[in-house]
């Protein structure tokens, strides 16, 4: 009876110690600028995070992102103006795609 009971809490400890170093899969944000040649940098922002990422040929991809909210911000070059796209949701594992972004003069 005492080896059963200490067989169960080794396989519950063991158990739990797998949960506990589940890795995050993070997500990415990607999407287009107009004009492809108006803008330098993409932001991400969120409560705990800030990242960014290039924007080539007017596209960009901001990778490795937790899961959760972020504001999204295009860095624009004169003579447009930087943008911003509110409420950016981001999933486990998944890329959420902003469509293109126009910026206005």
């Amino acid at each position: 009876m005492k080896k059963m009971k200490l067989t169960a809490l080794v396989l519950g400890t063991m158990t739990a110690g797998l949960f506990a170093f589940t890795a995050i899969d993070t997500g990415s944000i990607k999407g287009t600028v107009s004009p492809a040649d108006g803008a330098v940098q993409a932001w991400a922002l969120s409560a705990s995070d800030t990242l960014k990422a290039p924007i080539n040929n007017g596209a960009f991809s901001i990778d490795n992102v937790k899961p959760g909210d972020y504001r999204l911000i295009i860095e624009a070059k004169p003579p447009y103006k930087n943008q911003a796209k509110e409420g950016v949701s981001v999933k486990d594992g998944a890329p959420t795609d902003v469509g293109e972004i126009k910026l206005e003069k």
